[in-house]
């Protein structure tokens, strides 16, 4: 397996451009918040009222994917993996938010989704080069972290 540096460096090989990496800052949470709540949105089977009532909205497909990009971190990077357990709260946080104010979690999740997308295929127009994920998939969870390597390298944190 590849190391984190050289994962972000090879991420960073297409993410040059000022302005492509300004659209990134935006698009990248946006479409990690959609997706999960896309995920969240997939009917699932529950264990019939065992879970707590506190428990209970937050076993769903967005939350199984959140624990499954934890653990991809924490093989990758033990101080990303830390890193991103109060963004993931956060981000199941937001989600949960959005059902309790009534609004329909799916159509406002792909809204955002299909939007920040545009926004990232408009800012590799601009770099002039093909998203990495067209390389690897793995650099769909490669970009969120190449975000948070940048936050802790600004505050001293090694990764």
């Amino acid at each position: 397996m590849k190391s984190i540096d050289r994962w972000l460096e090879e991420y960073g090989e297409s993410h040059q451009n000022p302005t492509n990496k300004k659209i990134h800052w935006i698009c990248v949470p946006l479409i990690v918040f959609s997706l999960a709540g896309m995920l969240w949105s997939i009917p699932h089977g529950y264990f019939g009222g065992i879970l707590p009532a506190a428990i209970d909205p937050f076993f769903n497909w967005a939350t199984l994917f959140l624990l499954f990009a934890l653990g991809y971190y924490f093989i990758l990077s033990k101080p990303i993996f830390l890193g991103f357990i109060p963004v993931i709260v956060l981000v199941l946080a937001g989600n949960f938010a959005i059902l309790r104010a009534g609004l329909p979690l799916f159509q406002v999740s792909l809204a955002v989704f299909v939007i920040a997308w545009i926004g990232q295929f408009i800012g590799h127009q601009i770099e002039g080069k093909k998203p990495s994920f067209f390389k690897d998939l793995q650099f769909l969870l490669i970009g969120p972290a190449w975000l948070m390597h940048f936050l802790f390298r600004r505050v001293g944190i090694a990764y």
